[in-house]
């Protein structure tokens, strides 16, 4: 055996075994980036395995599906990771959920003596695949510390905001304002077209000036693909603070369109006939 793969072999020896619950876009991305780094991984996502599996094997196992209802179903639902998952083990919350419902989720862990990490992934599917990712956290600071060489494995920042729920509120307001940047940039983008300006060299400009945004820096990966969803949960935690957020409001709508523009014919900041990919 040469001699990097015996190093390679016995580092990942000397690390645990994390579990990556939901192998889809960053969730593949995750598990690429954990083995780079030396740590032995179980994966699941529909088939072969179940997630009681995973939990079975591993002490650290991070959720990477979608949404409230799919976090639930691999924590609580049959077969789920609490069936299974013992005291002192760990279940990373890498979906995008409420502030409740990973409240909720950390409260049924809490009974088996199973810790939860309130940890969303921002930064998108570059930053995935570069391993740059921006992880909110919210839980205990002994958790936070106990996941953080694990998460930096793909993540460049990775921040504690508070306890249970504030990862999660920290992703939406992160969500809420990316989508702010892309509905404006839609709509300036068609001003500019319709006044003659070329959009490639305004970009340019702009990028170096008070009007700068990820969105436009990183227009071409932006798809509007989850972007109603991520609404939707910001319009339910107004809703619960008894606020008014106009706002937000028009952009939840604004965003339905979004997405079907930026498939067809967004304005073209890069001068790459840029549209979503995904």
């Amino acid at each position: 055996m040469p001699s990097a793969q015996r190093e390679k072999t016995r580092t990942m020896a000397d690390k645990e075994k994390i579990g990556v619950v939901g192998t889809g876009r960053m969730g593949q991305a995750m598990v690429r980036h954990l083995i780079k780094h030396g740590y032995p991984v179980m994966a699941q996502d529909i088939e072969p395995k179940t997630p009681a599996e995973v939990g079975k094997a591993c002490k650290f196992v991070i959720i990477a599906v979608g949404y409230d209802d799919e976090a639930t179903a691999v924590m609580l639902g049959p077969d789920g990771l609490l069936e299974t998952m013992g005291a002192g083990s760990v279940i990373g919350v890498s979906s995008t959920c409420t502030p409740e419902h990973v409240k909720m989720l950390a409260e049924k862990a809490r009974a088996k003596g199973v810790d939860v990490l309130d940890a969303p992934i921002c930064r998108g599917q570059m930053a995935a695949d570069t391993g740059t990712m921006l992880i909110l956290c919210g839980g205990k600071p002994e958790v936070f510390e106990r996941g953080k060489p694990i998460y930096s494995t793909f993540g460049k920042d990775y921040v504690l905001l508070g306890d249970i729920g504030a990862g999660q509120f920290g992703k939406a307001m992160n969500n809420f304002l990316l989508w702010v940047n892309g509905i404006a940039l839609i709509e300036a983008g068609r001003l500019s077209e319709a006044n003659g300006m070329d959009l490639v060299k305004l970009r340019e400009a702009l990028l170096i000036s008070s009007g700068a945004s990820d969105a436009l820096k990183n227009w071409e990966n932006v798809s509007f693909l989850w972007a109603l969803k991520d609404m939707q949960i910001v319009a339910k935690m107004a809703d619960k603070a008894g606020l008014a957020m106009p706002i937000a409001g028009a952009i939840k709508e604004l965003v339905k369109d979004g997405r079907r523009i930026k498939q067809t014919n967004p304005p073209d900041w890069t001068g790459r006939g840029s549209k979503a990919k995904h």
